[in-house]
């Protein structure tokens, strides 16, 4: 099945410029845009961004549908033939969706590190993006800029997280909490895209090895309750020092749950404490 596409003056956006060769920016003509076949592109290689069959998936596919693709999408040769698709993932899921056998590509030769910061930027200007896509997304241009280094920071003093906060809407320091998120199991990483867990107590509980999340998580899911701020950092107490504590054939789940609970009775406290000081 093909659709219609609509003829239209496409202009360069920035990302595409960025990687433009002096003679193509000296060429006045446009880019050349494509229809290439949906069998010959490949999604990026470990892409953060989730393509949903969502609200906004059903607009994009009625867009497409009554006026073809109207923005082009990015993408750069593979030395096995056929090209990976840099932006335009959610277009392409459209029109496969719609059976369409074709759609506007513009072909780029990139890096692996000018891909990666392209990919990223493109994708970063969506109105909707999870705090897992953002976690992975700056680790991803992270190391890249960091293995440009070199050249990308040449005459700078920056570090690379400053140079990521730059072209991005966070600070540096919250780059670097959304980073430390990629280190949380998936399960709990899940709980804070479905906003059980804020973005604090979450980076706390990425300091806890993957076993200790994983009994930490039996918990949370058994007992239907999560760490609030102060529980999530007490929980960063190394293990050794909590063994202590226990029995020598205590679990970690048994460890967990008693310390969640005395945590839980441990705020209540506090909480009881304060009302009596308030009512005095």
């Amino acid at each position: 099945m093909k659709l219609k596409n609509q003829t239209i003056d496409l202009g360069l956006s920035g990302y595409d410029e960025l990687f433009m060769t002096e003679q193509e920016r000296a060429d006045t003509r446009k880019p050349k845009v494509e229809e290439l076949p949906l069998t010959e592109l490949t999604p990026f290689k470990n892409h953060p961004f989730k393509v949903k069959n969502d609200a906004e998936m059903a607009e994009l596919m009625k867009s497409i549908a009554d006026a073809g693709v109207l923005s082009p999408a990015l993408a750069r040769p593979r030395e096995g033939g056929g090209y990976e698709l840099i932006s335009g993932h959610r277009r392409l899921a459209a029109c496969k969706a719609l059976g369409m056998d074709t759609m506007p590509v513009i072909v780029r030769k990139l890096t692996d590190e000018e891909a990666v910061i392209t990919m990223v930027d493109s994708n970063l200007q969506r109105e909707h993006i999870l705090p897992s896509e953002k976690a992975f997304a700056y680790k991803m241009k992270y190391e890249a800029l960091k293995h440009q280094g070199t050249s990308s920071q040449v005459g700078t003093k920056l570090r690379t997280d400053e140079l990521l906060a730059q072209s991005s809407g966070d600070s540096r320091n919250q780059i670097q909490r959304y980073i430390r998120l990629t280190n949380l199991i998936p399960e709990i990483l899940q709980m804070v895209d479905d906003g059980k867990i804020a973005l604090t107590p979450a980076v706390e509980l990425s300091y806890l090895q993957p076993s200790e999340q994983e009994a930490l998580f039996s918990v949370m899911d058994c007992d239907e309750v999560t760490p609030s701020l102060s529980q999530a950092q007490r929980l960063k107490v190394p293990v050794d020092k909590l063994r202590s504590y226990f029995r020598p054939d205590t679990s970690m789940k048994q460890m967990t749950e008693t310390l969640v609970k005395a945590m839980d009775f441990y705020n209540k406290h506090l909480e009881r404490q304060r009302r009596d000081r308030d009512a005095r």
